[in-house]
């Protein structure tokens, strides 16, 4: 049985990782900050199945600790980078500096913080990486700024990552979804549900699960088999236009 890291793993695409990933036969360690949740799913799915690890991945030192207190055994075949934000609408000249650091600090630097510390038992089980990068990491939108930044970094990390693995047996994936349902825009906007409500209503936007199955998929191909780059969105949603800025 292949046994598979989901960070960010207590709501949205990584909870439906984990069900999707168990469901199909795998083992399952999911980490977040919000312990109850966890604790939820492993009640649901069983401790055969599914550990939780509970951290922030910005703390490395609590990463570190309740990534050494699992199970023998629980040896990870596949990383699934999923635990990410965006934070705040604003344009550039009006954002919140501490915003932008944090969506560096969780987006970048504790996304390669955690690959690096696994790539060993990666290469040595020939295993899998798949990176949730955004459409935000090729199109560009207002108030977009660092967020689209930190997953244009994904999706070029992720391909950087094929090169350096190239002869390993290691697979690289970038996830790159569109408009997705889940707490994104909750997070985003402070809680604004009338904001969340505004931007999904009507448009028939992806679901957590859609995206869970796209990585079981991919994660679930032969061996030989690697998907650099995939981009998903709803039927609903397409580029959008350029600006003009008038005078006058």
């Amino acid at each position: 049985m292949k046994t598979a890291l989901v960070t960010g793993a207590t709501a949205g695409i990584g909870e439906a990782c984990v069900r999707s990933l168990v469901g199909s036969g795998w083992r399952v360690i999911g980490t977040g900050r919000r312990a109850e949740r966890l604790d939820a799913l492993a009640a649901e799915l069983g401790a055969d199945k599914f550990q939780p690890a509970v951290f922030d991945v910005r703390d490395e030192a609590a990463r570190d600790a309740a990534l050494a207190a699992l199970p023998q055994g629980w040896e990870i075949d596949l990383l699934v980078n999923n635990a990410g934000l965006a934070l705040g609408t604003s344009p550039a000249q009006n954002a919140d500096l501490d915003q932008w650091k944090t969506m560096i600090e969780t987006n970048v630097t504790a996304l390669v913080s955690l690959t690096r510390k696994l790539l060993p038992g990666l290469i040595a089980r020939k295993g899998a990486i798949v990176n949730l990068s955004s459409v935000a990491a090729t199109y560009p939108y207002t108030g977009g700024n660092v967020y689209g930044g930190t997953k244009a970094f994904v999706r070029q990390f992720s391909l950087g990552l094929r090169s350096d693995l190239a002869g390993t047996g290691v697979r690289v994936t970038s996830i790159e979804p569109g408009m997705v349902e889940t707490e994104f825009t909750l997070v985003r906007t402070g809680g604004n549900a009338e904001a969340h409500d505004r931007l999904y209503g009507g448009a028939n936007p992806m679901t957590a699960e859609d995206i869970a199955e796209t990585i079981r998929w991919v994660a679930e191909l032969p061996p030989h088999l690697n998907i650099n780059t995939l981009e998903l969105m709803p039927v609903s949603q397409s580029f959008a236009g350029f600006q003009v800025a008038r005078e006058g």
